[in-house]
């Protein structure tokens, strides 16, 4: 997680991760605890990030509290600061790397190679090992030197989803936007899942009666 406006995205994206039984090696920087203050009032500590961890993903995206089960039996955190943390290093074992949500200063670190935190280290580790990187920006309007940026990244191998939700897929709740972005990026990443309904080519799919 980084800075970026969008934590419900991060949350949906983690319940699902784990809920299709993989593995997290989860790392949230200084600037997406913050984040998660303001869109919460949730305090990310690193002595009690299993609590606050649980008590996040309960919420829903309205931040109604005890809408999901959160079990993080999968998760292991390390901080943003620890450059000696298993992700940064290339002979550590991961499939890939989901940011989400990803900040233009995140993108930026990660496209000029910066390394600056674990975030961004352990970004440059998943493209030089030649492993799957998505990124899910969250910032509108794009100025020209961030679109310059993400295709950077895309070149380097990474997948660039931005947080678009669609409404195709019959959202009657802003849990099911969130859902959509969520499961768009997991798509990316080669994770199954049921977040969302596919478009199954029939105009009209997505309306609802009135």
């Amino acid at each position: 997680m980084s800075g970026a406006s969008g934590t419900p995205y991060a949350a949906a994206v983690l319940r699902a991760l784990l809920a299709a039984g993989e593995s997290v090696d989860l790392v949230v920087s200084r600037a997406s605890r913050l984040t998660l203050l303001d869109e919460t009032g949730i305090s990310f500590r690193d002595g009690h990030w299993q609590d606050d961890l649980r008590e996040w993903l309960a919420r829903g995206a309205d931040g109604k509290p005890g809408t999901f089960d959160a079990d993080i039996e999968g998760v292991r955190y390390w901080n943003a600061g620890d450059l000696a943390a298993g992700p940064s290093s290339g002979s550590y074992p991961t499939k890939g790397m989901l940011i989400v949500p990803a900040s233009t200063a995140c993108v930026a670190g990660v496209a000029l190679g910066l390394s600056k935190d674990l975030l961004q280290r352990s970004a440059s580790v998943t493209l030089k090992e030649g492993r799957k990187l998505v990124v899910a920006v969250r910032e509108t309007p794009l100025g020209g030197q961030t679109l310059r940026h993400l295709v950077t990244l895309d070149d380097a191998g990474a997948t660039v989803v931005p947080a678009s939700p669609a409404f195709y897929a019959g959202a009657t709740h802003i849990q099911d936007l969130v859902d959509f972005v969520a499961g768009r990026v997991l798509d990316a990443a080669g994770v199954e899942h049921r977040l969302y309904r596919r478009w199954k080519g029939e105009l009209g799919g997505g309306a609802h009666p009135t």
